[in-house]
């Protein structure tokens, strides 16, 4: 298998976003991997079938409240193994984190606290982000980490479409802020900008106001990667083209070092 495609995307809700947009574009584009956010639903309530056909092994990590929250993750390739969830928990309740072990990465797929209007949450944001990172900087201790999703926040005035505006809202405070901060000094990478430095790309955009079509939005929706897996990264990208929910998706491409074959089987390339 030569380059494979990862995905992210915030799906606001899997099974309004099914027909519109979201099986359409897996199946033309079936990349290897596909991580959700916002899925607010339990596998058995979601007509998975289609993508057991398409070879998708998928793993489900739903929050206690129903239609609330949760992650998922279809992968073509083997997984070795997986946790749910950051091994804490009052952490743990609202299916944010999944983390999926492939020969040569951990992938890991979140759906960070939003610090909500008058930023009620702020507070048990920041100590959601410290115990998060401190989650995939263990794990990549052992073996790079990826870890995608929406991080509910903007990094760079550049990363949002009026960041005078909104420099004491929710997902762009200086809080939050830091904490990415704090994940690029802890030795990840925002893959985006290695490959694109310039303004006006977003991964959200409210539905009022025709946002979307003026392309006022905020970019919330990020790969980073360990700094050592770089070299194995061939592209990074928004898609603001595929429709199906507020957010759209965004996609990393790697060129991995085991090779896996039609059989299953792996061998290092």
């Amino acid at each position: 298998m030569n380059m494979l495609r990862l995905v992210s995307w915030n799906v606001n809700g899997v099974r309004a976003a099914m027909d519109k947009g979201f099986r359409r574009y897996i199946e033309s584009e079936t990349p290897a991997i596909v991580c959700l956010q916002e899925t607010k639903a339990t596998p058995e309530q979601v007509d998975t079938v289609w993508a057991d056909d398409l070879g998708y092994t998928q793993l489900w990590c739903s929050a206690t409240k129903k239609g609330y929250s949760g992650t998922s993750i279809w992968s073509k390739l083997p997984i070795r193994k997986h946790q749910t969830g950051i091994g804490f928990a009052e952490h743990d309740t609202e299916g944010r984190v999944i983390t999926a072990t492939f020969d040569d990465f951990h992938l890991v797929n979140v759906y960070t606290p939003n610090s909500q209007r008058g930023l009620t949450r702020l507070a048990y944001r920041q100590v959601w982000d410290a115990a998060f990172l401190a989650h995939v900087r263990k794990l990549n201790r052992r073996k790079p980490v990826i870890f995608c999703g929406d991080l509910n926040c903007s990094h760079h005035e550049i990363d949002l479409a009026n960041p005078k505006a909104n420099r004491k809202n929710a997902g762009f405070t200086d809080e939050e802020r830091a904490g990415l901060d704090a994940i690029e000094s802890a030795g990840f990478v925002d893959s985006f900008r290695q490959f694109e430095t310039g303004p006006g790309h977003y991964s959200w955009w409210t539905y009022r106001s025709d946002a979307r079509e003026r392309n006022i939005g905020w970019r919330l929706d990020y790969f980073w990667v360990a700094k050592r897996f770089m070299p194995q990264v061939t592209g990074a990208r928004i898609r603001p083209d595929i429709m199906g929910s507020d957010h759209c998706p965004v996609e990393l491409d790697i060129m991995p070092i085991t090779v896996v074959t039609s059989t299953g089987e792996s061998s290092r390339s």
